[in-house]
């Protein structure tokens, strides 16, 4: 159906994706905060504000990838971007913390459903010769959101209070509605013959194929929610507060500049020639991060960050994807962004523990040890058996 990788419907799927993580990003670096500032609460109950989104996320996921493979992918993507819209209206009738946790939880159930369903649209339309550099261009609009998301967030909460954070993320989800109808239905997936079997049990929500760099990347996960959660405290620490304010910036602006080569190096020469160097950036980014006492090298280590941990994800999506059969994508996305958001979501909790027993230098070198530990695992996993 599709030969080119620049279609109208990958153009727009892409921008649909891009505004629901625009929301994410920018609420959940602020909703803290938010928790803190008007509810009196602690800052333990201030994360879980946060994190609680991220278990709704795990929650649409898995129902998302029970399902999408036997629907129209688009009509399940517009009921949860319609789910997303009511959710961000319920923010501004929030007037306890017991309300703000649940619509927290029911913005992740929504944000989890057509997350799921973006990115298996996408996979279905990219061709399959140039699925790792489709796949990593699709992936841009998250790195693009996770830089310009958690920027406008603290622009808009300084300036015009975090309701204005609603309304501008109420305006961005009716945008993302309008473009997503215009995304074509997709013919639907052919079953295989051993369907029935494989929809029994545990096999109805999780894709086994996908399983071992779905693994991998749960270990990946856990070392960048060290960055993501705990950058900002850690730069305050030690006197580069200013910097961090960049620090996403240039992290994306260097995924930016690499994902176009490492996304045809992927379709060219294999897997492996992208995910062992990539890795190591990412294990040199966070033993910077460890070491940095000035600006210059905090952005340094942003750079390898932004080429490791940006090219990383996508890369093991493609794997999880090209592991799989067709007509199961729907379920080897879902299966991977599981434990994907797994490892981003427990992270912050057990590094939280370990914090105060080590500091934040050794957190971040004991970070580029447990990606060490990665890469050797992705070699048993999958790297070994690789093929071009």
């Amino acid at each position: 159906m599709y030969d080119k990788l620049w279609s109208k419907d990958f153009i727009f799927i892409t921008l649909v994706n891009f505004l629901m993580y625009l929301i994410h990003y920018t609420l959940i670096v602020t909703v803290t905060i938010f928790t803190i500032n008007k509810f009196h609460a602690s800052e333990s109950m201030g994360g879980l504000a946060a994190g609680i989104f991220i278990i709704g996320m795990l929650f649409g996921r898995l129902a998302a990838g029970r399902v999408i493979d036997y629907l129209q992918p688009k009509n399940v993507l517009l009921f949860a971007i319609i789910w997303s819209i009511i959710t961000v209206g319920l923010y501004f009738a929030i007037h306890s913390l017991a309300i703000l946790m649940t619509v927290r939880l029911l913005h992740g159930i929504a944000f989890g459903l057509a997350s799921t369903a973006t990115g298996t649209i996408s996979s279905r339309i990219i061709p399959e010769n140039r699925k790792g550099e489709g796949i990593g261009y699709y992936a841009l609009s998250v790195t693009t959101a996770s830089a310009i998301g958690p920027f406008c967030g603290i622009i808009l909460n300084q300036r015009f209070g975090f309701e204005s954070i609603f309304v501008v993320s109420l305006v961005i989800i009716l945008i993302a509605f309008v473009v997503a109808l215009f995304v074509k239905r997709l013919p639907k997936a052919q079953p295989t013959q051993s369907n029935d079997a494989e929809t029994k049990g545990l096999d109805a929500y999780i894709q086994k194929e996908a399983l071992p760099i779905s693994f991998v990347i749960i270990f990946v996960g856990i070392a960048y929610s060290s960055v993501l959660s705990f950058l900002t405290v850690y730069t305050e620490q030690i006197n580069l507060a200013t910097a961090s304010s960049f620090f996403f910036i240039v992290y994306a602006v260097s995924t930016f500049v690499t994902r176009p080569f490492t996304g045809k190096i992927y379709d060219n020469y294999g897997e492996n020639k992208v995910m062992y160097p990539v890795l190591i950036s990412f294990t040199l980014g966070l033993t910077l991060l460890a070491l940095t006492h000035t600006s210059m090298l905090l952005l340094i280590s942003a750079i390898f960050v932004g080429i490791g941990y940006g090219t990383i994800v996508p890369s093991a999506q493609a794997i999880a994807i090209q592991q799989s059969p067709k007509a199961k994508i729907g379920l080897a996305t879902s299966t991977f962004y599981m434990f994907a958001d797994f490892g981003a979501g427990i992270g912050p909790f057990i590094l939280g523990i370990l914090i105060p027993l080590m500091g934040y230098r050794n957190l971040y070198i004991t970070m580029s040890i447990l990606v060490i530990f990665s890469i050797v695992l992705y070699y048993f996993m999958h790297g070994r058996k690789a093929t071009r």
